[in-house]
């Protein structure tokens, strides 16, 4: 396969990504692998477009960031991405490690992540949005005491998930009638 029909093929799987087809993105990158198995810019594409498959937001930066790194001709490009996708790789491990094994072995009656539990998540993750994220759809945090629910609302509240703070909320005013720090979170989310 010639150069130019190499690049072809390449831009078309690039702008596939970008669209949100991470199928016909990996199916383009893996033509031009079969064609070029050593060819650095389509085998990145290729992984980032499997890991997008399932995480799609980090897939999206990664790819983001590498199309940055080749515009400003960064000889290590590959590298540097590669070295990003093994950290992520480290982190989603030490996340299922955290949410499978470690956290349930200490209570096995919980049916959840223990608040402080989650606070070691969103820790490990660097940010609370992200931890957050990570667990929303899959488990949910259990809350035991006051301080916790209160904190969690605040958490809440400061990284834009206000919807779901209002559901929180709103079970938290009935069992905490006239409490000053939930009024002024009903306060902040209105505006």
């Amino acid at each position: 396969m010639r150069n130019k029909e190499n690049r072809k093929i390449l831009d078309r799987a690039e702008n596939l990504f970008y669209r949100g087809d991470y199928d016909e993105a990996l199916r383009m990158y893996g033509i031009v692998l079969k064609e070029c198995p050593n060819l650095e810019e389509a085998r990145i594409g290729a992984i980032l477009s499997d890991i997008a498959l399932e995480n799609d937001e980090e897939a999206q930066a990664l790819f983001e960031y590498y199309q940055v790194l080749k515009e400003e001709e960064q000889e290590d490009a590959e590298r540097i991405i590669e070295e990003m996708i093994g950290s992520l790789d480290d982190a989603l491990e030490k996340i299922s490690d955290l949410l499978e094994g470690n956290l349930f072995a200490r209570d096995e009656s919980v049916n959840g992540i223990t608040y402080t539990d989650f606070k070691e998540l969103v820790e490990l993750r660097g940010s609370f949005r992200r931890a957050f994220e990570d667990i929303m759809f899959s488990t949910r945090v259990v809350i035991t005491e006051k301080e916790e629910l209160l904190d969690f609302l605040q958490q809440l509240v400061e990284h834009g998930f206000n919807e779901m703070a209002m559901r929180y909320i709103e079970g938290a005013a009935v069992a905490y009638p006239g409490e000053e720090k939930i009024q002024d979170l009903i306060e902040k989310i209105k505006g």
